[in-house]
């Protein structure tokens, strides 16, 4: 599986998520890390998910802990929460299924809309 990234940094700005692919079996449960910095005083944190040569699609957004949009089709087995203390807000994804195979990216935008990039293959 490839893996993509599309990254924009400005400053310190920067997402971080680790490198290569995770596997995991099918029924179980994965956790996707992401870590961010940011030098604005409102963070949004994004995570979108790629599969094949299809668009990005909107998963999940946070502006603070569980505060934010949960796309309909994603609401049932995806879930993340942002916890500033730390600059985390990994996705958990529940149930797996063999369509949950794909590129994730996080993205981190601030008040200040920056938007920052970054990807995670993942295949069951």
């Amino acid at each position: 599986m490839c893996l993509g990234m599309n990254t924009t940094l400005a400053q310190k700005d920067n997402v971080l998520q680790a490198k290569g692919e995770e596997t995991a079996a099918a029924g179980g449960t994965v956790t996707l890390g992401c870590l961010y910095n940011s030098s604005g005083t409102s963070n949004y944190l994004f995570w979108y998910k790629q599969d094949g040569n299809n668009s990005p699609k909107f998963i999940l957004s946070r502006v603070s802990r569980d505060d934010g949009n949960t796309a309909d089709e994603f609401k049932e087995r995806f879930s993340s929460t942002l916890d500033s203390s730390i600059r985390s807000a990994p996705l958990k994804i529940q149930k797996l299924q063999l369509s949950d195979s794909a590129v994730y990216y996080c993205s981190s935008s601030t008040n200040e809309m920056i938007s920052v990039w970054r990807a995670k293959s993942f295949k069951i």
